[in-house]
């Protein structure tokens, strides 16, 4: 069996419970909990998920603990993450001391301060991962059914991609009609930068950069984008596509955000993109990472994303 990717779901497996970063509500807990059950899933949490820290949601060794007993299970088959927040960086250190586990990749599933965890996952250990929902966040409600239908397809082997349409060209790269190959990377902008210098650092030659952002004002985002184009992170990517970057507003209650991102796409001499329907707003469609995608460019962007068996190469 050749084990390039993780495999579907089904019904009766077990998913464990993590929380790498910053606790959430019992509530939201809760709620995700009741959520994957509803799938026909069996949560497994820790009996001390949560304990007090100064900022996370237990302390490193705690939170190390939790997440390699959930990587190197062997009756488990996915890891959802509870919430970002902070802390998943904390963990780099000690993840990079651990030795790749044998068998297929589990489905892991994060977003925000997880970033530094896909990165890990997707550089070190070659596994492919998604960028998707947090469970407190489906645990309050927060997701809409039609989101969760298509969360559904793609964990449980529905569908062998998934699609974007209607991308909008930023720049005079991204408005030329041509087809893009190269594997999906990226998460929240800030995150990625973090790693620059770590034991997990994030490289983006050949490949297609998603990205995205909330709650940072336009000269903080310039900031990043300006640092990241120093360190040469976008000279030899073939692509960037934008999801959402929101909040970040002035005194005056108005974003320069937007004006940031124009800029930046215009100085570019890759294509850039925007509309992926990704990131901290309402819509939190799924982006696997780690995998190869088809990017067409031009006034009719798109961008198709493998996912599952089929998209991934498995072979049973």
């Amino acid at each position: 069996m050749k084990t390039n990717g993780w495999l579907p779901l089904q019904e009766g497996d077990i998913v464990d419970v993590v929380a790498p970063a910053s606790h959430c509500t019992r509530e939201g807990l809760n709620g995700g909990i009741r959520f994957l059950k509803s799938w026909g899933l069996v949560p497994r949490v820790p009996k001390n998920l949560f304990a007090r820290d100064v900022i996370c949601a237990n302390t490193d060794e705690q939170r190390l603990a939790q997440l390699k007993r959930a990587l190197y299970s062997e009756d488990s088959v996915a890891i959802w993450c509870v919430r970002g927040g902070y802390g998943a960086n904390r963990l780099v250190p000690e993840l990079a001391k651990l030795k790749k586990p044998k068998g297929p990749p589990k489905l892991f599933i994060g977003f925000s301060d997880i970033t530094t965890l896909h990165v890990f996952l997707n550089e070190k250990w070659g596994w492919p991962t998604i960028h998707g929902p947090m469970l407190d966040r489906i645990g309050r409600g927060h997701i809409s059914q039609a989101q969760l239908k298509d969360l559904h397809r793609i964990f449980f082997g529905e569908t062998d991609s998934v699609t974007y349409s209607g991308l909008k060209p930023m720049n005079k790269a991204a408005r030329s009609v041509k087809t893009i190959k190269g594997e999906v990377t990226g998460g929240n902008l800030m995150t990625l930068q973090s790693t620059i210098g770590t034991k997990a650092p994030w490289h983006t030659k050949g490949k297609i950069i998603f990205l995205e952002e909330i709650d940072e004002r336009g000269y903080r985002v310039d900031r990043l984008f300006e640092h990241l184009e120093q360190t040469g992170h976008f000279k030899n990517a073939k692509a960037i596509v934008l999801g959402g970057f929101l909040g970040g507003e002035e005194a005056n209650g108005k974003s320069r955000v937007p004006a940031v991102l124009k800029r930046f796409a215009e100085s570019s001499k890759i294509p850039v993109l925007s509309g992926v329907p990704s990131g901290h707003g309402d819509a939190q469609r799924s982006v696997p990472f780690g995998v190869k995608a088809v990017l067409k460019t031009g006034a009719k962007g798109s961008i198709e994303i493998p996912t599952g068996v089929a998209g991934l190469g498995i072979n049973l």
